[in-house]
């Protein structure tokens, strides 16, 4: 019987397959994804309506695929042919030879991985960990039952922490006086990638984006985190975090600056009176922005269940394309990675962007007296087209101000 691609989301009529997750001859369940799709947005997990065992795989890894064709094939009722927890059988008895053979040590140049390390890999995987001699052990795998993806691998060869088969014979070999090493890699964009750079491009492209900067003294905010964290947590299940407070400041500027929170489509302004905040998190296939539905609703501890869960379903590539279609703003946090400044890029057809960055203390004036303090720097990216640089200017002040003094966030001031 044939697994049918079923409807993504609005608009999206084709996709890119990303990762089998399961191999030809492997038992499936019924609703066990069997493979994982890109769009536009996010990747996809395709589930069997049916139990039975998978048969044909009816397109590669990197085909395009429309919505409504057969993708693969699966016998109700059939027997594995394969299986990753397979036995071993029973070795045979040896002879002198082979026992000799197989006492010798294995040539240097062999990978010290062993063939089961390779079993869960899928084809795109293991062409990129063979192509870069890596240890699979060395990666952590963030795919269903902890699998490795394309995207886990080419993480960690940036990162610089994937381990290399063989390190110590690599490293004796470069040693050598072989000249400088002047290698190339091309690796295809992913469908998700290809959509990050065409609409950033085009954001620049259309909108009249300035920038406005400034700091935040964040001494209120992280006292009031260590005062309640365990209470908050003990009540709640959630850790109290820095974003919960810059999504209420920002619902609170949003009322105070409605342009800030408002679109252009066409010749007409449209302002919105609710906040759909979209909160940047990262996953393997890149940054994705799910959206929390009328920020201006939510309770501090609503807003962190809710980023939580974003955070957690991102990294198992479980976010579906409706949590990120929409939004009237975004908060993107580049300060998690350590960065002390950036200008943020509108995400269309939104007004502006918050950027946050890392906490770092620094010397101020505070009546007359230089004192230290944690400070960040804020930056709002905006349309100039719509948001004036009064506006802007205002908006952030305003986020300023709840945040150095959380209160205003509770009297709504």
């Amino acid at each position: 019987m044939d697994i049918i691609i079923p409807p993504l989301g609005e608009s999206i009529v084709d996709a890119t397959v990303g990762q089998w997750l399961k191999q030809v001859g492997e038992t499936v369940a019924a609703d066990e994804p069997i493979v994982s799709l890109e769009t536009d947005k996010v990747a996809v997990e395709v589930p069997s309506p049916f139990a039975g065992v998978l048969t044909e795989h009816l397109f590669q890894e990197g085909d395009t695929v429309e919505v409504g064709a057969a993708i693969a094939r699966i016998e109700e009722g059939g027997e594995a042919t394969v299986s990753a927890t397979k036995p071993a059988e029973p070795a045979k008895a040896a002879t002198p030879a082979a026992a000799a053979a197989a006492a010798a040590p294995a040539p240097a140049s062999a990978p010290s991985a062993t063939p089961a390390q390779y079993t869960a890999l899928s084809p795109a995987v293991r062409r990129l960990v063979e192509d870069y001699n890596l240890d699979p052990a060395s990666i952590t795998g963030t795919g269903k039952d902890a699998r490795l993806t394309k995207g886990d691998v080419l993480a960690a060869i940036e990162a610089g922490t994937a381990k290399v088969q063989g390190a110590a014979t690599t490293a004796a070999a470069e040693a050598a006086p072989s000249g400088p090493s002047r290698r190339e890699e091309r690796v295809r964009m992913t469908r998700i990638r290809q959509t990050i750079a065409r609409r950033l491009k085009e954001a620049q492209d259309t909108a009249a984006i300035l920038t406005t900067f400034n700091d935040v003294d964040m001494s209120a905010v992280m006292e009031a985190r260590t005062r309640y964290k365990d209470l908050f947590d003990k009540k709640h299940g959630v850790r109290l975090g820095f974003m919960s407070f810059f999504v209420q400041a920002s619902v609170l500027a949003l009322k105070d600056v409605p342009a800030v929170n408002a679109g252009i489509e066409g010749d007409e302004i449209v302002y919105h009176d609710y906040a759909d905040i979209g909160v940047a998190v990262s996953s393997p296939t890149g940054l994705v922005v799910p959206i929390l539905r009328n920020a201006e609703s939510l309770s501090f501890a609503e807003t962190e269940l809710a980023i939580a869960d974003f955070g957690r379903r991102a990294r198992d590539g479980k976010l579906t394309l409706p949590e990120m279609q929409g939004g009237t703003f975004t908060i993107s946090n580049g300060g998690v990675f350590g960065s002390l400044l950036s200008t943020p890029i509108l995400n269309p057809p939104q007004s502006a962007v918050l950027g946050m960055h890392r906490i770092e203390e620094r010397p101020v004036v505070v009546n007359g007296q230089i004192v230290v303090r944690p400070m960040m720097y804020l930056a709002v990216s905006y349309d100039h087209r719509l948001v004036d640089g009064r506006e802007a200017v205002t908006f952030l002040v305003r986020i300023k101000e709840a945040l150095e003094d959380p209160m205003r966030l509770l009297i709504d001031l």
